[in-house]
Order: C-alpha cells, then structure tokens, then sequence
C-alpha cells in the first residue's frame, strides 16, 4: 500500500486524535468522527442562509438542515437530499457541515440534510424509514420550500450511500439522480479490499462486525432495503453516480454494487479516485480531491437535472 504524503500526514494526525471525555466505545466513536471532522475539512464556505426545522412522524420528530447556496434565486430552485454516513452509528450536522456547504453553493441547489435516528439505539428500519418520511416531505412541500419538484436528486456517502441507495430502490421515479460516495453497502466484510485493508487506513473490520451487529437485527439479514449488495431490481433507480476510494476496504463492495447497478439497466458513472482513503471529503484542509469530487458531482447533478444554471 503506497501512501501519499498527504494522506500519511492524516493518518497520523488520526492517531492522536482523543475524543473529549467519551462515555463508552460508541461514544468515543461519534466523537471521534466529530473531531475528526472538524479539525481535517478546512474552512466552512458561507452559504446564503441555513434553517433547522424537525418533520412529525408518528410519535417522533425527524431533524432537517436546509442549506440555500449563495447567489441563487429562492424560487423554484433544484434541491438535493442528503443522507450522511458513520456506519449507521455516528455522524449527523456538524459532521457533514463542510462538505455539504460546498455542494450547496457549487451544485446552485438547495440541500436538505436528514439527521435519521442512528443504531443501536434505533437499529434498522428506522434510519431507513427517516430517509424514506423526509425525501417524501420534501416532494410534499415543494412549493412551500421554494423548490422545483422536478429538479430533486439524493446524494449519500459511506452508510449514507447504503441507505440513499435503498430510498431510490422505493422513490427513485420522482429523483432526477443519485451519487454514491464510498458506499457501506455489504455486511459481509469478506471482500478482497477487507481483506488488504482489515486494519485500516481509517475503517477497520472490528468496527465494521460492531456497527453492522448494532444495525441489522437479525430478522432483517436477508433484506436487500438493509443490504443494498442484495437488491436485484433497480426499474426505479435514477442515473447515479458512484464515487470510489482507491485505499477503501469498502472499494470492492462498490465495485460489487456498480456491476449490480449496470446489470440492472442503470445509467451508471462510476468514478475512482486514486491515492484516497474512506472519508477523504471531510479532509479538504490538505486533500485538493475533495474540491474535484465537489466539481464532478456538481457536473453530474447539473447533467441530469438539464438545468441552464
């Protein structure tokens, strides 16, 4: 495994990050990614203006950030929705804050961030179910958010693409497109990248196995909403594009699910990016890559909803 210098001067700054006073191993866990986060994704682009509201759904509340980019008109504006990774344990606002600002303003749309309830304490279908409630509210109420019901895409990334990928599986007709970034998408962890890179840089299999016993109740095993590597028909799939990381134990699980994908009649891109890691797009304080994944997935998302912008 032959490292850049940038990603072995991250790697080493991941050794030493301490998570403040963690309660247990998951704790640690969320706080980990947390400060990870804010330390590795550099400075936060000002978007035009930010709102935190919660959706009802039965007896509890589903919280949004809506991002609205600079310099665009709040009419009937495009809108993506996305769906944050942390291996359906961890993440949510401040995790994603930076990468998302940047799609917001770079793709001109209007970004609703869905913060679903994460495992264990709320171990699949919830999470899914979340994703599944916001993407319907935000089509519900088009009109009152200023957006264009006709310009919606979904965006995930890692656990996030395993669950945007089950959301359009089930809502893909009435998304214009789809991207998959490092997607978590098999709970078998038996692939040949797990195998290279069981011990990291960044996931390793031990808390793979922990994350995905926490998720997947084991009635739910053979459930392809769950396991996005099992699903079979994709009639309702949007044009996607699927982001890979070449040192990703997860890369062969992507590479798995893009052959699925195409086999299946998508309209498929699928994008490797040399010398990366999982989670390079929260690392664009030293990492250029992000800024040309941003670019690409701005490209694809104006592609595909044939906007003049």
């Amino acid at each position: 495994m032959q490292l850049t210098p940038k990603i072995t001067q991250i790697l080493n700054h991941l050794e030493t990050i301490q998570p403040f006073n963690p309660q247990d191993s998951l704790d640690g866990t969320r706080k980990f990614l947390e400060t990870m986060s804010l330390q590795l994704s550099g400075k936060k682009e000002s978007v035009a203006m930010i709102e935190e509201l919660s959706i009802q759904q039965d007896n509890h509340q589903i919280p949004v950030r809506i991002y609205r980019p600079i310099g665009r008109d709040a009419q009937q504006s495009s809108a993506i929705i996305y769906i944050h990774g942390g291996w359906f344990i961890a993440g949510g606002y401040e995790t994603h804050d930076a990468v998302v600002r940047k799609l917001a303003n770079k793709t001109g749309s209007v970004v609703f961030f869905i913060d679903y309830r994460l495992a264990p304490e709320h171990p699949f279908p919830a999470g899914f179910n979340d994703c599944i409630h916001g993407v319907k509210w935000v089509f519900e109420h088009a009109e009152s958010l200023g957006i264009d019901p006709d310009k919606v895409g979904i965006i995930g990334d890692s656990a996030g693409a395993a669950l945007s990928t089950a959301v359009s599986t089930q809502l893909g007709k009435q998304l214009k497109f789809q991207i998959l970034i490092y997607p978590a998408v098999d709970n078998q962890l038996n692939s040949k990248t797990w195998e290279t890179y069981e011990n990291g840089p960044v996931l390793n299999k031990q808390g793979g196995i922990e994350a995905w016993a926490g998720y997947l109740p084991e009635k739910e095993k053979d459930n392809p909403l769950a396991i996005p590597v099992l699903i079979k028909d994709f009639k309702e799939t949007p044009p996607t594009l699927i982001i890979l990381a070449e040192h990703d134990p997860l890369l062969d699980d992507g590479k798995q699910l893009s052959a699925n994908m195409e086999n299946g009649g998508v309209t498929l891109t699928t994008s490797l990016y040399k010398d990366m890691v999982h989670g390079f797009m929260h690392m664009g304080e030293l990492l250029e890559e992000v800024q040309s994944a941003v670019n690409e997935m701005a490209a694809f998302a104006h592609q595909n909803l044939k906007s003049d912008e």
